[in-house]
């Protein structure tokens, strides 16, 4: 079976004042890629519950709402509420990840678990089976626009290595200095969801940005071994 190959901008590096203009310029997307983050979890603060209404209003394209907050297991219902169609929380931060992936689930979201660069993919071996999706950050998370960390392509391929052990199926997220040049490699790895930010947005045609990282990740998924 073929991998879908996606691409989710984040609205991290969206100009706010034009946020309705920006989403339109990304109306090719397969995701919108909204990062929570509430100055506790990470030395950041971002967007509530507040932009993830606007972006329902103002696109068709599922929201993947990224909790960074140190309170996932008693706020998702806020996001959700809200109109996210998939959110992803923390390992680090969920206290009780387990029964807030099954939660979110029953309330009729997609779910998925986040792992920091610091944290090992072998901590997902008894709820992989449950998720929808596995993001890897490959930058520590709480800004835009930092430098890949390599060490994560290995990451990709343990994880893509327990998915295939399991029979499972989440969708592989990559979150952090991705671009046109590492996509394919990182599809290569395993990755089939490709987060970017200032790749998309800081483009002088955003849509063409989109294509070509979707492209290039289509091209390295080819490469990846049987």
């Amino acid at each position: 079976m073929t991998t879908q190959i996606k691409v989710s901008p984040s609205i991290l590096s969206a100009d706010m004042a034009q946020l309705g203009h920006d989403l339109e310029r990304i109306a090719n997307a397969d995701y919108i890629h909204i990062d929570v983050m509430d100055g506790h979890f990470v030395q950041n603060l971002t967007f509530g519950t507040g932009i993830v209404k606007a972006c329902k209003s103002a696109s068709n394209i599922p929201l993947d709402v990224h909790l960074m907050v140190t309170n996932p297991d008693s706020t998702v219902d806020w996001y959700i509420d809200a109109g996210a169609d998939l959110i992803t929380v923390h390992v680090e931060a969920s206290t009780h990840l387990h029964r807030t992936i099954t939660h979110i689930k029953e309330r009729g979201c997609k779910a998925g678990a986040v792992l920091n660069p610091g944290t090992p993919v072998n901590v997902l071996e008894d709820i992989i089976d449950e998720l929808d999706m596995v993001l890897l950050m490959s930058v520590n998370p709480g800004f835009g626009g930092q430098k890949f960390i390599p060490r994560v392509l290995e990451k990709l391929r343990q994880l893509r290595k327990m998915c295939i052990e399991h029979g499972a199926n989440p969708e592989i997220e990559i979150d952090g200095g991705v671009s046109v040049a590492n996509a394919g490699q990182l599809a290569a790895a395993g990755a089939t969801v490709f987060v970017a930010g200032s790749a998309v947005f800081g483009a002088d045609d955003p849509a063409a940005a989109v294509d070509a990282i979707r492209a290039a990740g289509k091209r390295g998924c080819a490469q990846q071994d049987a």
